[in-house]
């Protein structure tokens, strides 16, 4: 057995338990025997993460859930090796990010980038289980809250334990936030509203899916927020862009008959 190194009570994340990068973030939620996982990373760390939780003196047979906190692959691509280590566990995620999975949508789940020539094997799995905005995952005594916080993503999750909130791809340490791409289903209205709920929270500390946790910053939240806002009116965003003023403003120009200076 070794010891298990909780960042906060009942709470391990598998990179500080191995003491090295695994890959994304791999939160194990326990209340006595039951435990869980939000999120499992990529395939080839799976045999190695259930290493460790098994020598942490975790029983495999008590995991009751797989979390996926949405569809993106280097998240989920190691959750149709972890149903099978771990049968009895219930695999659930957002009804859109089942969708992706299900189907096996590469695009979404930035498992083919061609001109990155990004190319990754996605396993198609069915969710046991769909959860949505307000629903309840109960694990022995303790309640996680689960909130759809998309922007990143369609049906991206976050979910709520006391003073915590497992924040997904929304915010890291450092102010970035998850990428934002059209064909990957960003929305920056839906991210500044996904911001906002959680600046908004009296939660205290954010657990996000990428790099450290954290204490939450509402001055961080409101810069990342009023940058998106920017983002929300730049060209530079394409379609995820709502409008761009300047060509509003040339129609103007061209209406009054303003040359080039």
């Amino acid at each position: 057995m070794i010891p298990r190194t909780e960042i906060f009570p009942n709470v391990i994340e598998m990179n500080y338990q191995a003491r090295k990068r695994l890959g994304c973030c791999v939160y194990l939620v326990y209340d006595g025997p039951e435990w869980m996982l939000i999120d499992i990373g990529y395939s080839d760390t799976v045999a190695e993460i259930i290493e460790l939780i098994r020598q942490m003196d975790f029983s495999l047979a008590d995991c009751r859930y797989l979390v996926a906190t949405h569809a993106d692959v280097d998240h989920i691509q190691g959750l149709k090796l972890a149903k099978e280590m771990l049968p009895s566990a219930e695999t659930i995620g957002h009804p859109e990010a089942a969708r992706l999975l299900r189907e096996g949508d590469r695009i979404f789940t930035y498992a083919e980038i061609s001109a990155q020539e990004i190319s990754i094997e996605l396993p198609k799995i069915e969710l046991d289980r769909t959860i949505d905005d307000g629903d309840i995952v109960q694990l022995g005594n303790k309640q996680l809250e689960v909130w759809h916080t998309p922007g990143h993503t369609i049906g991206m999750l976050s979910f709520r334990l006391g003073n915590l909130l497992f924040c997904a791809d929304n915010i890291y340490r450092d102010g970035c936030v998850g990428n934002i791409d059209a064909h990957h289903g960003s929305d920056i209205p839906e991210f500044m509203e996904s911001l906002a709920r959680i600046r908004n929270s009296d939660v205290e500390w954010l657990l996000p899916s990428h790099g450290p946790p954290f204490r939450k910053d509402n001055a961080l939240l409101d810069e990342a927020i009023a940058r998106l806002e920017r983002y929300s009116h730049r060209a530079d965003f394409g379609t995820c862009a709502v409008d761009w003023p300047l060509l509003d403003e040339w129609e103007e120009e061209l209406t009054r008959g303003v040359l080039p200076k």
